[in-house]
């Protein structure tokens, strides 16, 4: 559970990677651990996600998998946490490296600006193209506000997935904890999809993906309205958590509305809406109804500074949590 070293190592490791992110120089010449993951997931849906074997089947393998791969990725966390804990300094400070690498701040700021920069200075295509790396809708379908709103909504959900819900869960066990939350999140993304391949073999790690969000979902929702409080006062910081606490639950995922829809409020624009994935159109509502329904490549830097803003509130609570403990 929650610990001073593991908090003060946390603090260190969020503001690393804010400051230094992940360094093109370094990643491109050594995998990074969750490619690692990744290859482990697809070496299992390969051999065990028979297309021949009924429904039930391949859910029963997909959970199976699921559950064995998270308690490797614990055995993994669990090993290493013992190792580090024989060498001392050094294993505190590979420690803190560890956990930088498994944020994203500052390279989710990077791939979202890059949206920005290249709508600005491209233009629609160039605006398509970019956000084509960060979201899995058809860019093709996007107008200059849909290519704004998709950044924005990746950059809101990611805040969530890539930032805060690896921080809660290495703050409460380390980097068991922090190991089985990649694990989980990468399978989602992998086979956690509502497609003919993945709707079976994928379930169990689609919903533990839920699980292991729940909370982080609602603690980043409630950091964005704080942060956009900072920003523009009290009474704006009410409006945001009404809109909040009322369109999350709008989203089809039972967690991507709660840092969208406050981010949606933050920015003052629509959220959400119609939107095609793989030629289908998905008829979404919108979250924050009533804000502007055009998006423009300055919301996107809006969304920044209150995602920035956010992730400053993030570590003060870490530090305060590590001084009380």
């Amino acid at each position: 559970m929650l610990e001073a070293s593991s908090l003060a190592i946390l603090l260190i490791a969020l503001i690393l990677d804010r400051l230094i992110g992940d360094p093109d120089w370094l990643w491109s010449r050594v995998p990074h651990p969750v490619v690692w993951f990744g290859k482990l997931i697809d070496l299992f849906e390969r051999n065990f996600n028979n297309e021949e074997s009924s429904g039930s089947a391949r859910a029963r393998a997909g959970f199976l998998i699921t559950l064995l791969l998270v308690a490797f990725a614990v055995v993994v966390g669990r090993w290493l946490d013992l190792l580090l804990g024989w060498t001392g300094v050094a294993g505190l400070v590979i420690e803190t490296l560890v956990v930088m690498v498994l944020l994203a701040q500052k390279s989710l700021v990077v791939h979202v600006r890059a949206v920005q920069t290249a709508l600005r200075e491209e233009g629609l295509e160039g605006g398509r193209n970019a956000v084509s790396q960060i979201v899995g809708r058809d860019p093709e379908t996007l107008d200059d506000s849909g290519v704004a709103r998709a950044s924005i909504e990746s950059l809101a959900e990611n805040a969530s997935d890539g930032v805060i819900a690896p921080a809660f869960w290495y703050a409460l066990f380390g980097l068991p904890g922090l190991f089985a939350y990649k694990l989980i999140n990468t399978a989602d993304s992998m086979i956690g999809h509502r497609n003919e391949r993945y709707l079976a073999f994928g379930r169990a790690a689609a919903k533990l993906d839920d699980v292991v969000n729940w909370i982080p979902a609602r603690l980043s929702g409630i950091l964005i309205a704080i942060a956009d409080g900072s920003l523009r006062g009290l009474k704006r910081a009410r409006r945001t958590f009404a809109v909040t606490f009322r369109d999350a639950r709008l989203h089809r995922s039972p967690n991507a509305g709660w840092p969208e829809s406050a981010m949606a409020a933050a920015t003052g624009v629509a959220l959400g809406g119609p939107r095609s994935y793989g030629g289908e159109i998905t008829d979404d509502p919108y979250l924050n109804v009533a804000g502007r329904h055009f998006v423009s490549e300055k919301d996107i830097g809006v969304a920044i500074a209150v995602f920035w803003r956010s992730m400053t509130i993030l570590a003060a609570l870490v530090a305060i949590l590590a001084i009380l403990m």
